[in-house]
């Protein structure tokens, strides 16, 4: 039944981020207003907004003008399959602190597909999805002590951890005088940092980061499709590395130190 709530529940922010990533882009009310398809604004019914559905319905093609729809239905997917893929993996008991912060990531996982949903369509991560993450980032570091009587050296651990990784692409970003990274990478790296709650972790998902970009890269150069003065966005990247280490970095680092003082 919870799974099921998730998918449920997934599927309608997920249209939701399509929207809204649009209608932040072309600078309209993301709250009132119909929604309208992109090419003839044609206001959409109620059958032509059901997730996947509508799209499979109508072949990915609008009922009133028959072009392409932008929304791509596998934004929709994606947040469900994130929901559902966090609760099974999710690191700590769901209850208390470990169900207050999954409730949490829950709104950073639509934070983040509608982040990196810009970053690929524009090559931008918008302050007005940034800053209300770096809010609630901030706002979760400082309940768990507060709330949950947790230890202060853990805000500590996400301080570092948002210096760490925000300070390495501050650095990148001065050097290059912004050709290599973006502004908005630095002012993600701060979120991304906080999540990540120690220097290993925020070391450890650039890694993971740099090796998604890598592979991705890679192949597009070898077959031409890309250049190497190509621009590639790094915020889904640095986004998908995110989910890895909430959900699997302590076993990794446990896993990696174990090793070394075999």
């Amino acid at each position: 039944m919870i799974v099921l709530l998730l998918i449920l529940l997934g599927l309608c922010l997920g249209s939701f981020v399509n929207a809204f990533v649009w209608r932040l882009h072309e600078g309209k009310d993301w709250v009132k207003g119909r929604s309208e398809c992109p090419e003839c604004h044609h206001e959409l019914a109620p059958k032509d907004l059901v997730p996947v559905a509508s799209w499979l319905w109508l072949r990915g093609k609008c009922r009133y003008c028959g072009k392409a729809i932008a929304d791509s239905p596998l934004v929709e997917l994606a947040v469900p399959g994130l929901f559902v893929l966090s609760y099974f993996f999710w690191p700590m008991e769901l209850t208390g602190e470990g169900l207050f912060l999954f409730g949490l990531w829950l709104v950073f996982i639509v934070g983040f597909v509608a982040l990196a949903l810009y970053d690929i369509r524009w090559f931008l991560l918008p302050d007005k999805i940034v800053f209300p993450l770096l809010g609630l980032a901030i706002f979760q570091v400082l309940a768990l002590p507060i709330l949950f009587d947790a230890s202060w050296t853990g805000l500590l651990g996400s301080a570092v951890g948002a210096l760490v990784l925000s300070g390495f692409f501050l650095v990148l970003y001065l050097v290059s005088n912004g050709r290599w990274i973006g502004f908005g990478d630095v002012k993600l790296g701060i979120v991304l940092g906080l999540l990540a709650g120690g220097a290993f972790e925020a070391m450890l998902l650039l890694l993971l980061a740099s090796v998604l970009g890598m592979c991705i890269a890679l192949p597009l150069l070898m077959t031409g499709k890309a250049r190497r003065g190509s621009h590639l966005p790094f915020g889904p990247l640095l986004l998908a590395a995110t989910v890895v280490v909430v959900l699997w970095g302590s076993a990794v680092i446990d896993w990696y130190t174990s090793q070394l003082f075999f």
